[in-house]
């Protein structure tokens, strides 16, 4: 059976409206040959979300943004529409959150964090809730807004203080400050000078040096070998030794204050100390009178004769006799 041109005609331009169909659909992100799933998420803003955008799960894109509409004129909040093409579960409960990937070059995109606890699936045409991720560079904003505060703060204070500095630093001010630049140069020189007297007074005297820097080395040594020495010897030993002899003294010197002992009496007992003082007195006597009268001691003998006894000589007592007129 042929097919008249009219039929052709006529299934040619249903094609062709077919065609201009889907990719009417297809370039605003629709899939005609694709089952997809609607969800609805109220935001209060969608500043750089736009329709077509991605709708990921974990990082996986799993459908685009339809629609954006106005819900309510009087407060400005808007519906967005999902397409969501995917076999993972989404709860009544889950989130869609908005987020900006990257630093925002690409625009916003929505992710879908679904909750695995609620077991009961948000079915086609269901609300989801809202929520907000901020990016990268509202992060950044964020902590860069306390910064700008205080570098503007600094720089005011800056500009102040430079203004009090031209204010201090006059003619009179400049000039004093290059003649001490000026004397600050001619000293350096001078120390340079310095310096390099004391390098020739060293290299003169190296020798010298390195004679005393010897003998100090090797009197470390000495000290070194000493130290040694005086630790191996038993100084704590002779230390208890030197304090029980400083407690014998201490001992002996209570007693004798306390009168205990010969030195003690002789210290304490007066009595002792006069019969001390009176045997001295009466030796002295014997030894004067053994002076004046060595025959009442000592007797000599010549050929065995016997010696003749000491007879005290008497004195006669004088007769005084009174004078006549």
């Amino acid at each position: 059976m042929k097919v008249s041109k009219e039929v052709k005609t006529a299934i040619l331009v249903l094609g062709a409206i077919l065609v201009f169909i889907w990719g009417y659909s297809f370039l605003k992100g629709r899939d005609l040959f694709n089952s997809y799933t609607t969800y609805y998420v109220v935001y209060k803003d969608v500043e750089g979300l736009s329709p077509s955008a991605p709708v990921t799960l974990n990082g996986l894109v799993v459908g685009k943004v339809n629609s954006i509409t106005f819900k309510d004129l009087t407060e400005g909040s808007l519906i967005v529409e999902l397409q969501v093409n995917t076999d993972f579960p989404i709860s009544t409960t889950s989130h869609a959150t908005l987020y900006e990937p990257g630093f925002g070059l690409s625009g916003k995109q929505i992710a879908l964090i679904p909750d695995t606890k609620n077991t009961q699936l948000a079915e086609d045409g269901a609300y989801l809730l809202s929520g907000l991720k901020p990016g990268m560079l509202s992060v950044v904003g964020e902590k860069l807004s306390p910064l700008q505060t205080k570098v503007e703060a600094t720089v005011v204070t800056a500009d102040s203080l430079l203004k009090n500095i031209n204010n201090v630093f006059d003619l009179q001010t400049q000039q004093n400050m290059r003649t001490a630049i000026a004397d600050l140069g001619a000293t350096m020189k001078e120390f340079n000078k310095a310096a390099q007297t004391l390098n020739g007074t060293i290299s003169g005297n190296r020798g010298n040096i390195d004679a005393t820097m010897y003998n100090l080395n090797k009197t470390s040594k000495n000290f070194a070998a000493l130290s040694d020495s005086l630790n191996q010897a038993n100084i704590g030993e002779a230390v208890k030794k030197l304090e029980r002899s400083l407690a014998n003294v201490d001992n002996l010197i209570n007693d004798v204050q306390s009168g205990k002992g010969t030195l003690g009496k002789l210290m304490k007992d007066d009595a002792m100390y006069n019969n001390l003082n009176g045997a001295s007195k009466e030796l002295k006597e014997l030894l004067a009178d053994f002076k004046n009268n060595p025959k009442r001691y000592v007797h000599f003998s010549v050929f065995g004769k016997k010696g003749t006894p000491y007879v005290e000589e008497k004195t006669e007592p004088e007769v005084k006799t009174e004078e006549k007129p």
